[in-house]
């Protein structure tokens, strides 16, 4: 506990909020224009299942690029300030570090999450869509969320903390919102091996095209339960794996 509040006190001025706030700003700005003239031209398109499947498919591109930078921003003042000997020199182990790094960076985008959360009910409001509020599919979406975050931030901290440079894993995460926008363009076989693709594999909420009709419809559901398992235990993997390199680091 000691060690996580010590990693939010380094962050204090590095604006790591602002910059995620304004990130997050973009993409609901974006959600916002694009919803609003999806339902100017057909009101169809006017509900819940569609705002919760646009928000999924825009996380495929922002979210990856967003815990890159952050995830860089929160390790790299260790790169920088050479202090790893300096932590070695107190009673916080290697391994209390990168559990503290990873809590601090993973609750920095689950407020992101949160606001998404919030952004989908309000607009929804705004634009007066019927039905109930969908509470269950919400939670089942900020759950595939933030699974797959945690996911994609294990890789990320993994490669922030062990190399110095960190364009590569700025770069990393630019490749991941490519993988992430385009997923959906790959067959399910080779889908399943990019995480990246998860924030639209685990929404509850899917787009169902079909050939003959040359339309399409928005169908819900529980997330598939496999993937769910498999992103936990590679979200498992990836920590331990990046936690036991960065330990035995010479430094």
């Amino acid at each position: 506990m000691k060690a996580l509040f010590l990693e939010y006190f380094k962050i204090r001025r590095k604006r790591i909020w602002m910059m995620l706030t304004l990130f997050l700003g973009a993409e609901m700005a974006w959600a916002s224009m694009s919803l609003s003239i999806s339902i100017s031209r057909n009101t169809d398109n006017a509900s819940w299942e569609a705002l919760i499947f646009s928000i999924s498919s825009m996380n495929g591109l922002f979210l990856p690029i967003i815990s890159a930078i952050v995830v860089s921003r929160v390790c790299d003042m260790e790169h920088k300030g050479n202090t790893w000997k300096m932590l070695m020199t107190t009673n916080t182990g290697r391994n209390q570090v990168y559990a503290a790094k990873y809590i601090c960076a993973n609750s920095l985008i689950l407020y992101g999450i949160i606001a998404q959360a919030v952004f989908i009910l309000g607009f929804g409001w705004f634009k007066e869509i019927g039905g109930d509020m969908p509470f269950l599919p919400l939670l089942q979406f900020v759950i595939g969320t933030m699974i797959t975050t945690l996911l994609v931030i294990a890789l990320q901290q993994w490669l922030s903390l062990t190399v110095r440079n960190q364009a590569f894993a700025l770069c990393l995460g630019l490749l991941g919102g490519f993988i992430g926008t385009t997923s959906g363009l790959f067959p399910p076989g080779i889908r399943q091996f990019l995480l990246w693709s998860y924030y639209m594999d685990l929404s509850p909420v899917t787009y169902v095209y079909s050939t003959a009709s040359t339309t399409g419809s928005y169908v819900s559901g529980m997330p598939p339960a496999g993937l769910l398992i498999a992103a936990m235990l590679l979200t498992v993997i990836l920590y331990f794996a990046g936690s036991f390199h960065a330990s035995k680091q010479e430094i």
